[in-house]
C-alpha cells in the first residue's frame, strides 16, 4: 500500500505569501515556511501561483526557485499556465510536477503536449470544483498523472469520494488544517480510506506548521499508511552500556561532518522516531532532552543506522545552527594532533577551489589570473569556458587520458569563475542534479 502524503500548500500573489486559497496571509517568507514544514514531516510542498501580470509571474517563479532550493522535499507548482513556456518555467525553477487548471480550455488541450514533452509524472490536472469529476478519465487519457480536487478546504463528500473511486486516477484534495493535529488527523481518516486518494494539500496556520509528524502518528495509529520513521531493529536487540543507554554519533547529512556524540534510552529513541527530531538522554541531568528545544538548534532526522555489533547508532541529521553548546558547528573543533594530507574528497576540493575564487572576487590580488578574468568581464569568461570545452573535445581524441584530465581540470576552473560571476553555488548545482 502506498503511503498517503501530507502536502503543505501555499499561494503567491503580488509579493504576498498566503494559503493556497489566498484566504490567509503569512508573515514569514515562503522558503523559510516550506523548509520548516518539510523539516517537521511534510512530504511535499505545493505553491499556487495566483499572479496576474507577467512581472508578478516572474516574481512567483523566483519564489518557487527559492523554495525548491530550501525545501528537502518535492515541490508542486502551477496556477498561471497560459502557454507551454510557463510549464517549462515551473519545472526549470525546480518543481517536480506542474498542475494545469482545467477550467481554462487551453490548459485541457495543453495536457497532452506537456505530458509528451516533460513526462506524464510531471503533469497534474487541477479541478476547481467537483463538476470537473465527470471529465477525469479524459484528463488521465490526455496525460495527467494526478488530479488535484478543490473541495473548498473541506473533506470530500461521500458523493465526491464515490466519483473518485470510479475514476481510476490518483487524487489529492485540499484541506484547511486545524491547529489541533489530532483534529486534522480525524478529518483525514475517512477520506484516506478511499484508495484513489493519495494525499491531502493542507493549509496550516503559522503556529501549526510543525504538526505533520503528529498528524502522521495519529493516522498511523488508525492503520493508515504514512511516511514515518520505523526502526528495522527492535530496541530489545540493541546492546546497551551499563546505564541502559546506547551512544549516538551524529553527522551532517550533506557534508558527513561529525557534529557530536550523545546517548539515548528507549524513551528518547522512540520519541526520535515519532517526532523526527533528535531526542537524547542527559546523563548529567538524568532526563530526556530534545536537541534545540531551548536554543532552536534542532536536529531533524535524515537517517538512523546501527553498527555491526548493535551497540552504537549513527544519525545523519539536518542541523539547524550550531551542534555544540559553545556555539561551534561541531563539538569536535579542538585538534589534538594532525598530519598534513592532500584533500581528495571531490566536493570538498570543488568547494575549496570555489571559495578561493570567491575570495579573489571579494579581495582582488595583484597579478591574479582569476582577477584578470573578473576585470575583463563576462564575455572574456565565456570565451575561456568555450575554449576550454573545445580543448576537452580535442584531448579526448588522444588515446592518452592524462591530457583529458588536464583539460577537464582547466575547464572546471573556468566554469567555477563563471559560477562566481553569475552567483551560482556548488550546492545549487548538486541540488539541481539531485532533482533530476
Amino acid at each position: 500500500m502506498d503511503n498517503k502524503k501530507l502536502i503543505a500548500g501555499f499561494g503567491y500573489q503580488e509579493g504576498r505569501i498566503s494559503s493556497w486559497d489566498g484566504k490567509r496571509t503569512y508573515t514569514q517568507a515562503a522558503p523559510q515556511m516550506a523548509k520548516h514544514c518539510c523539516d517537521n514531516g511534510a512530504d511535499e510542498i505545493l505553491i499556487y501561483d495566483w499572479s496576474v501580470t507577467d512581472d508578478d509571474h516572474e516574481a512567483a517563479i523566483a519564489v518557487i526557485k527559492e523554495v525548491c532550493r530550501e525545501a528537502d522535499a518535492p515541490v508542486i507548482a502551477g496556477g498561471r499556465v497560459k502557454r507551454m513556456e510557463d510549464v517549462k518555467k515551473y519545472l526549470y525553477a525546480g518543481a517536480s510536477a506542474v498542475f494545469l487548471d482545467m477550467s481554462k480550455e487551453e490548459n485541457v488541450d495543453m495536457i497532452k503536449e506537456a505530458s509528451d514533452r516533460f513526462g506524464k509524472e510531471k503533469i497534474y490536472a487541477y479541478l476547481p470544483t467537483d463538476a470537473y469529476l465527470d471529465h477525469v478519465k479524459d484528463y488521465k487519457a490526455a496525460g495527467a498523472s494526478v488530479m488535484l480536487l478543490n473541495t473548498a478546504g473541506s473533506v470530500p463528500s461521500l458523493l465526491e469520494m464515490a466519483s473518485i473511486s470510479d475514476s481510476e486516477a490518483p487524487f489529492l484534495f485540499f484541506l484547511q488544517a486545524k491547529d489541533d493535529a489530532k483534529d486534522t488527523a480525524e478529518s483525514l481518516k475517512n477520506a484516506f480510506g478511499c484508495g484513489n486518494i493519495c494525499g491531502a494539500v493542507l493549509t496550516f496556520t503559522e503556529d501549526a506548521m510543525d504538526t505533520s509528524m503528529t498528524i502522521k502518528q495519529s493516522l498511523k495509529a488508525a492503520g493508515i499508511s504514512v511516511d514515518t520513521f520505523e526502526s528495522s531493529v527492535d530496541w530489545k536487540d540493541f546492546k546497551l552500556n551499563s546505564d541502559g543507554l546506547i551512544p549516538v554519533i551524529v553527522q551532517d547529512y550533506k557534508t558527513n561532518e561529525v557534529l557530536m556524540l550523545a546517548y539515548m534510552n528507549e524513551e528518547a529513541f522512540n520519541n526520535t522516531l515519532a517526532t523526527g527530531r533528535m531526542t537524547y538522554f542527559s546523563r548529567s541531568r538524568q532526563a530526556q532532552w530534545v536537541k534545540g528545544e531551548t536554543s532552536g538548534h534542532f536536529q531533524y532526522v535524515k537517517s538512523l543506522k546501527i553498527d555491526c555489533d548493535n551497540d552504537t547508532l549513527l544519525a545523519t541529521v539536518k542541523q539547524i545552527g550550531a551542534a555544540c553548546h559553545t556555539g561551534n558547528r561541531s563539538c569536535f573543533y579542538t585538534t589534538l594532533a594532525e598530519k598534513e594530507y592532500k584533500e581528495t574528497n571531490p566536493l570538498k576540493v570543488f568547494e575549496d577551489v570555489f571559495n578561493v575564487i570567491l575570495d579573489r572576487k571579494k579581495h582582488p590580488k595583484e597579478g591574479s589570473y582569476t582577477n584578470y578574468l573578473f576585470d575583463k568581464g563576462i564575455d572574456k569568461i565565456l570565451k575561456k569556458v568555450g575554449e576550454e570545452a573545445t580543448e576537452i573535445v580535442i584531448a579526448a581524441k588522444n588515446p592518452d587520458p592524462e591530457e583529458v584530465k588536464y583539460e577537464i581540470s582547466d575547464f572546471l576552473y573556468h566554469m567555477m569563475v563563471l559560477m562566481a560571476e553569475k552567483g551560482v553555488t556548488w550546492e545549487e548545482i548538486t541540488e539541481e542534479l539531485a532533482n533530476r
